[in-house]
């Protein structure tokens, strides 16, 4: 192994994302004693537009796009991504090596404060009727106001500190974040109560943290391949094999949440209207080396009874992701 080789990481430079990229910074350098790794920031075009609506502006790939054509261009070598802002799809020469433990999944409710300190609203369901929630993921709007209908729900961009700082402002009464996020970076008090999946089902792979890389570089797969999870994996894999079939993006609300339990793969998924009058739910089981057939499975089931004309509605005929 080239050991005199210097390792660069690709990402983006929110202090989540340099958190990211620093864990696995670190984490290689104690695999691999002696080895030079260094961070390139990279600022993508999902974090130049935050004006305006994920779904109105592209998705996913525009928290990647940029640091993939830097890992084509040798600008890179490895790219550190949260998951669920990947696409399903990468360029060619490109492929996601490993992922790396997952943290916490679930979405996390988070209230304004009193004037004590402590919290205003002690869960969702103490919300006002009428009270203004913030999130810009039609996932998490949707679960919402299918639960409450009652509530106001008002587009919230930007990194988690910018996001916690407009709460704190008194912008919105709440807001719903990924509690992995705010677990590592620290803030675990900011959390006031953690939605279970049957509340609110996470996004495809969130609180899991990918490597992606060149395909031809033996050197750099070597030096990434025991960070990679099995688990997390398998049920990463899982969700992505579920949005892949439905070929969704961010214009639609997707949800899905795999875990392995008694020796059994379990998929959880659903597609919803963006106003949330309709939901589309299902489970999928297999063993656990199944990945792909369940994920298409529930895929298949949902768009059966109902997902493929939510989808349509939106995409027409043929789905872009």
């Amino acid at each position: 192994m080239d050991r005199d080789r210097k390792v660069i990481i690709g990402t983006r430079g929110s202090r989540l994302a340099l958190w990211q990229a620093e864990w696995v910074r670190s984490e290689l350098e104690r695999l691999h004693p002696g080895l030079s790794v260094e961070i390139n920031k990279i600022r993508t075009t999902g974090d130049k537009i935050l004006d305006v609506p994920l779904a109105k502006v592209g998705g996913k790939g525009l928290f990647v796009k940029e640091i993939e054509e830097a890992l084509l261009r040798h600008e890179a070598d490895i790219a550190v991504h949260s998951m669920k802002d990947v696409p399903t799809e990468f360029p060619e020469g490109l492929h996601l090596a490993v992922i790396c433990r997952r943290e916490d999944p679930r979405d996390a409710f988070i209230s304004r404060r009193d004037g004590d300190g402590g919290f205003r609203f002690k869960g969702l369901e103490h919300l006002p009727e009428g009270a203004v929630v913030g999130t810009s993921s039609l996932r998490r709007s949707c679960q919402l106001l299918n639960l409450r209908p009652d509530l106001r729900i008002k587009q919230l961009r930007g990194n988690i500190d910018t996001r916690l700082r407009k709460l704190d402002e008194g912008e919105f009464d709440a807001v719903i974040l990924a509690a992995a996020g705010i677990k590592r970076l620290g803030w675990n008090d900011r959390i006031t109560e953690l939605l279970p999946p049957e509340v609110s089902l996470p996004a495809i792979g969130q609180g899991a943290v990918g490597i992606e890389c060149r395909v031809e570089d033996p050197f750099i797969n070597g030096l990434l391949a025991p960070l990679n999870h099995e688990e997390t994996a398998v049920c990463v894999r899982t969700e992505r094999a579920f949005l892949r079939r439905l070929e969704g993006g961010c214009q639609v609300p997707i949800g899905a949440h795999a875990r392995l339990s008694s020796g059994k793969l379990v998929l959880d998924g659903l597609v919803g209207s963006v106003s949330g009058d309709r939901i589309i739910r299902g489970r999928e089981e297999g063993g656990p080396d199944a990945a792909e057939p369940v994920g298409i499975g529930l895929a298949e089931d949902l768009l059966s009874r109902g997902a493929r004309e939510i989808l349509d509605s939106v995409y027409g005929r043929n789905p872009e992701i």
